[in-house]
């Protein structure tokens, strides 16, 4: 009799604890800020390291994301002429095109703590590592504001899509989870 109670009294006391293991763990959410230059982000975020290798992975990916134009009469149309410039890939092809003009710099988010965003090698960005922020290039147009590569590889503008973004302010919070559900059915009254 005295063994049942103290197994019972055990495994009450060890219940809080088991149910705390077990809860789900917080949506992930995903920070996201389009900034102009690194001075720009690190004022913003307070983080000049990532800045700078956010700002590094970015220009690596520019020259190959870049729209390309056969000239600059071409690309002037889509950028400001100032900023179509010769340019040449990775793989040493040479275009004109629009020079990069910011980088969206990419945070994940777990309850209250940031976590650098990190995907598996597969997808990772070229350059980009473990433990490292994840960036990409922003060009601006002439008429659809900013630009961001669009995982498609395409002449021209195809391969971009654009973005309404406000450059050079702190992250905004793209929320999953209930917040997105129970928006929808939430109802005035």
């Amino acid at each position: 009799m005295k063994r049942s109670k103290t197994t019972a009294l055990l495994l009450m006391g060890a219940a809080p604890l088991l149910f705390t293991a077990c809860q789900r763990e917080q949506p992930v959410q995903m920070q996201e800020g389009l900034f102009t230059s690194v001075e720009r982000c690190t004022e913003a975020t307070g983080d000049a390291s990532n800045c700078r290798v956010a700002f590094e992975q970015a220009r690596q990916q520019a020259a190959d994301a870049a729209p390309q134009y056969g000239s600059r009469e071409a690309c002037a149309r889509d950028y400001p002429a100032e900023d179509c410039v010769e340019q040449r890939t990775t793989a040493g092809h040479s275009f004109i095109g629009p020079m990069m003009a910011g980088f969206f710099l990419s945070q994940m988010m777990s309850g209250n703590r940031a976590g650098l965003a990190q995907q598996p090698a597969a997808g990772r960005a070229r350059g980009a590592a473990p433990g490292r922020p994840q960036a990409t290039p922003a060009w601006r147009s002439n008429t659809d504001g900013w630009l961001r590569p669009s995982g498609a590889t395409a002449a021209g503008r195809a391969g971009l899509t654009p973005v309404a973004a406000t450059p050079d302010r702190a992250m905004t919070a793209q929320r999953g989870g209930f917040g997105a559900s129970g928006r929808g059915r939430s109802s005035g009254g």
